[in-house]
């Protein structure tokens, strides 16, 4: 009679380590994502709060086109907004693409968003009419829905075209924000924005480890 040993096999136990991980990581990332992306959209409101209180006009330090002076404000435009409708406009969609571009990592997220913030607010600068003043979060906006569009494609994993295809058909209709239309909205941030997302989701993208020929 022969002996039939039960259990689990040295490969279900290593698949089920993989995904317990994998289950592990995504939770983690989660988390930091949903943080960090609070933590931001807070930031921006913690700021226009103070400019509605203070005798201080915050909205000067923004992006002033073609003026030297006025390159600094690159940094500081997305966190500063023409009033409180402005920032509502451009809070849930930063929550929403913000989380999902910090899905993959806090150090991707910082380096895509720092890329995104140049590409944009430079674009801003060369493009806009001298003396024109340009804030708001909407590069950011723009910049994150290329940025997690673009990311599945560069990286090649399932979950990330997935999303990104689900961000496309859920925010498709902000594309026509990147021609020009109503005065007083700066369609070149958008534009420049969505080209700075796409390009460091290109940046950061996965390395591929390189295969070695087999002998």
């Amino acid at each position: 009679m022969n002996d039939h040993a039960h259990g689990t096999t040295p490969v279900g136990r290593s698949t089920g380590a993989v995904l317990k991980r994998r289950a592990g990581n995504l939770a983690a990332g989660a988390l930091g994502a949903a943080i960090i992306s609070v933590l931001m959209v807070g930031s921006m409101w913690a700021v226009e709060v103070a400019d509605y209180v203070l005798p201080a006009e915050f909205d000067v330090y923004g992006i002033w086109a073609w003026d030297p002076d006025g390159l600094g404000g690159i940094f500081l435009a997305p966190f500063l907004h023409a009033g409180f409708g402005h920032l509502m406009a451009n809070s849930l969609p930063l929550l929403v693409l913000g989380f999902l571009a910090a899905l993959r990592g806090i150090g991707r997220f910082l380096a895509a968003s720092l890329i995104i913030v140049l590409v944009s607010g430079l674009g801003v600068w060369f493009t806009s009419a001298p003396q024109t003043l340009t804030v708001g979060a909407s590069g950011l906006v723009f910049g994150y829905f290329g940025f997690v569009v673009a990311r599945g494609l560069f990286d090649h994993r399932a979950l990330d075209i997935v999303v990104g295809v689900g961000v496309a058909i859920a925010y498709y209709s902000i594309i026509w924000g990147v021609l020009p239309g109503e005065a007083g909205i700066s369609w070149q941030g958008h534009l420049f924005g969505l080209l700075g997302g796409v390009f460091a989701a290109w940046v950061v993208r996965r390395r591929r480890r390189a295969l070695s020929p087999a002998r």
